[in-house]
């Protein structure tokens, strides 16, 4: 598993120039976002941590989401990645966070469909929230290693944004 390098190093790089703090919550790419931070340089300096929370129960333990809402939605909706990105960023005290829940495998929960949602959040707020959806015959580990690549080109994004503004 070989994550683009580029990407990881200007990741790196822009959380060590703002001098801020990340954290990760996964459920669907199961620490695969968690494994990427910890290949960056420098990581120690600016990668507090992650938790997976792969099924609901550690979802609303860990992570504080409600227990009615995650049984209505199987604990995969946008507002749930939102909640799991703010109570990550609390949990691991950082300035930013990644969160992600959805399928990488089509189930009847799911309607056979294979998406995710993931939410960043930015000094307790959540700044972009988004559904991800993948072909119904993409292979698990494929969807998941799309999902991280994807949701880190798009943390790349927001960094850039921030640093413009700064």
């Amino acid at each position: 598993m070989k994550f683009q390098q580029n990407l990881l190093k200007y990741i790196s790089q822009s959380l060590l120039t703002t001098g801020e703090t990340i954290s990760v919550a996964e459920s669907v790419t199961s620490g695969l976002i968690q494994l990427a931070f910890s290949q960056m340089p420098n990581a120690s300096l600016f990668y507090n941590g992650g938790i997976t929370a792969y099924t609901m129960s550690e979802k609303i333990i860990f992570l504080n989401v409600d227990k009615e809402e995650a049984d209505l939605c199987d604990s995969v909706s946008e507002n749930i990645a939102e909640t799991m990105a703010l109570n990550v960023a609390k949990l691991f005290d950082t300035d930013w966070s990644i969160a992600t829940t959805g399928y990488c495998t089509p189930v009847k929960k799911s309607l056979y469909k294979i998406f995710a949602y993931f939410s960043f959040s930015y000094k307790g707020e959540i700044i972009l929230s988004k559904r991800l959806e993948l072909h119904h015959k993409t292979q698990a580990l494929d969807a998941q290693l799309y999902y991280t690549e994807f949701i880190l080109g798009c943390f790349k994004s927001e960094l850039n944004q921030i640093l413009i503004l700064k």
